[in-house]
């Protein structure tokens, strides 16, 4: 969602990647249903695992709740986590709450980044 919301928002004055470190093997229907709602559909999108490569030219990095303590492979580049709960199985209006929350956060660091930056920003997310 985050990515989905970022790229939408930046209009391409950045870009944003979302992978995982131990990401699921499909996109959770309800998160796609919550997103459609808001006229964005990532019914194509598929989870992606981190890469190395994908951490080169990013500004910054913002996890979710890495899941694994105290290892986070972001680390290499400034980073804030939000702290989320996973939509994973959650009802549509759980999915909706959280969805909404990530929305801000983005609207929020789009401002940050590019008003700090200017054009052609990379942000994992």
């Amino acid at each position: 969602m985050a990515e989905a919301f970022f790229n939408h928002y930046a209009s391409g004055k950045a870009t944003a990647i979302s992978a995982g470190i131990q990401p699921a093997s499909h996109v959770d229907r309800t998160v796609v249903e919550a997103m459609k709602e808001l006229g964005i559909d990532i019914s194509s999108n598929r989870p992606k695992m981190l890469t190395p490569e994908m951490m080169e030219g990013v500004d910054k990095a913002v996890t979710m709740g890495c899941g694994v303590e105290g290892v986070c492979p972001v680390t290499f580049v400034p980073s804030e986590d939000w702290h989320l709960e996973d939509p994973e199985g959650k009802s549509i209006e759980k999915v909706r709450e959280i969805r909404d929350e990530i929305e801000a956060k983005v609207k929020k660091l789009i401002q940050e980044i590019i008003g700090k930056r200017g054009e052609n920003v990379a942000t994992a997310i």
